[in-house]
């Protein structure tokens, strides 16, 4: 069993790990044997937080795995569960880790409205392997792929940061990507929304803020920013994380973009973010 460590800084405000490796090669291999293996990714943040993610173990149903085997196209899953030495922060992670298993169809921030079980995650999982055969025709090269995956991105201040990545494929001219940011409050032991970050009735500037950064961001890829803005308006979105220079606001494909363009991430530093922020968000 291979495993790599990271080891964090804890010096300055804000710690930033070291590049991620998302994904240990291939599961090709593991899948075909029918075993998602325990493999562990470590990384280390001060002395409060060790955390770590772990492979789902996930065997292939028997006719599926004898299938894909014989024709060297097995499905590609890769779902990985957050670790750490806090609980409540595995907890609200992998709820919905697995929230963005069995639906597949990941939408911005939704809340979960039903915890899923192993059972569902599984059924899931199953149906999605499933349907690569039922869906394409038996001559296709084509790989179904399903990855969903935790990242500790640092701390601010008692501020935990972490990021789920996911991507689905299932044929045509690309996947979908998708990501998620999460803000753990080492002191209320809750996860941070946006709304919590601000200070009362101060939406609507925070608002017109990640408006000016919207469109400073246009400008990177369009002259014309009010003829972009017909095609892609801005909306404001609640998936929002704090760096050690401000408040990074992140888009999913679509949201404000076309697919090529990426997913999309908005700064707004902290120095506009005076009285519009709760003071414990700004990095001391």
């Amino acid at each position: 069993m291979k495993s790599t460590t990271d080891i964090h800084n804890n010096n300055s405000k804000f710690t930033q790990p070291l590049p991620s490796q998302r994904s240990v090669g291939r599961l090709l291999t593991l899948l075909s044997s029918g075993l998602l293996l325990g493999v562990l990714s470590l990384s280390a943040q001060a002395s409060s937080l060790i955390s770590h993610s772990e492979y789902l173990e996930y065997e292939l149903p028997k006719k599926i795995q004898e299938k894909c085997t014989a024709r060297d196209n097995c499905p590609d899953i890769e779902v990985k569960y957050l670790k750490t030495n806090h609980a409540w922060m595995n907890k609200l992670t992998n709820e919905r880790i697995n929230h963005l298993v069995v639906n597949s169809k990941p939408t911005e921030s939704a809340p979960i409205t039903k915890k899923s079980s192993p059972a569902d995650v599984k059924a899931a999982i199953d149906g999605f392997v499933n349907s690569q055969f039922a869906d394409l025709p038996e001559d296709s090269v084509f790989v179904y792929n399903l990855m969903v995956t935790p990242e500790y991105l640092g701390h601010v201040n008692d501020f935990e940061l972490f990021e789920i990545s996911s991507y689905v494929y299932t044929g045509g001219a690309h996947g979908m990507p998708y990501s998620e940011y999460l803000v753990f409050d080492q002191q209320s032991k809750k996860q941070i929304q946006l709304a919590d970050m601000l200070q009362p009735n101060k939406k609507p500037r925070f608002k017109a803020l990640a408006y000016d950064a919207y469109k400073n961001w246009v400008k990177t890829v369009d002259e014309d920013v009010a003829s972009y803005e017909k095609s892609w308006p801005f909306t404001l979105s609640d998936n929002v994380t704090l760096t050690d220079k401000g408040v990074d606001i992140r888009y999913q494909h679509y949201s404000i973009s076309p697919y090529a363009y990426g997913m999309p991430v908005l700064s707004i530093p902290y120095e506009k973010l005076g009285g519009i922020i709760n003071p414990r968000f700004i990095p001391k």
